[in-house]
């Protein structure tokens, strides 16, 4: 759907102009609310929630469980639609998006890491990692170098044809992350992606998403561990859905 073709607040159609005047903005929330449910049975997850968050920022976002914040990230990776607000991502107004137009912004604009790395158990890591080019419509020939360049990327150019049953905790999510980015994302969103991770690896992986994020690309984190979060750049407080 051509967001030209949508009504909007003045207010919203001057900050469009103005991101895609000074091409440093990518994400941009104002005033979004999540409600789950109706009457008296109704929890408000998100109560208007403003975040702006510049190109190649790395944020840690933070805050007790139930705090909104995992809400807040699945309206980000536009697997969730917010109940009332507006989100731009890359100056894309997604609230009046289709699903399909959704999910091809999910597969070229976002990486996803999660905690349980999230990987097929038949298929190798580098089966694993040619499967979101598969969606995106990428050449059988393409997807296999690209594959191996994101793989030699995250440290595992050894283990291409190693089943996640045969890696460590460490080398799954190194595959996950690869995948993650094998689309060359413009923004990688992290899910406690140490959760599941001992001392050293975690310092392994917080590494990589460094040395990603110097690359140019935008992560935001969900973590509970201040140490993981002292290594982003900005972090974001949630208390009772708001942003404290």
């Amino acid at each position: 759907m051509d967001s030209n073709n949508l009504s909007f607040p003045r207010k919203v159609l001057r900050y469009s102009n103005k991101i895609n005047e000074q091409n440093s903005t990518i994400i941009y929330l104002e005033k979004i609310s999540k409600i789950y449910g109706s009457g008296g049975a109704a929890v408000h997850a998100l109560t208007n929630v403003s975040l702006t968050i510049k190109k190649g920022e790395s944020c840690a976002i933070m805050g007790a469980s139930g705090s909104g914040k995992s809400t807040l990230m699945n309206i980000i990776g536009c697997l969730d639609r917010p109940t009332s607000g507006y989100y731009y991502l890359d100056s894309v107004n997604i609230s009046g998006l289709g699903e399909t137009q959704l999910a091809a912004i999910r597969n070229s604009k976002i990486g996803f890491v999660f905690q349980q790395f999230h990987l097929l158990t038949q298929m190798t890591a580098l089966e694993n990692v040619i499967l979101p080019m598969i969606y995106a419509g990428i050449a059988t020939r393409k997807r296999r170098e690209r594959a191996i360049v994101a793989l030699e990327k995250v440290g595992l150019k050894n283990r291409l044809h190693n089943k996640p049953n045969q890696l460590s905790g460490g080398q799954q999510q190194r595959v996950a992350i690869a995948r993650a980015i094998v689309n060359n994302p413009l923004l990688l969103l992290a899910d406690e992606p140490t959760g599941a991770l001992d001392s050293q690896t975690t310092q392994e992986i917080l590494k990589l998403f460094q040395e990603l994020n110097d690359t140019g690309i935008t992560l935001v984190m969900v973590t509970h561990e201040s140490e993981v979060a002292s290594h982003c750049q900005r972090t974001i407080w949630f208390r009772d859905g708001q942003i404290c």
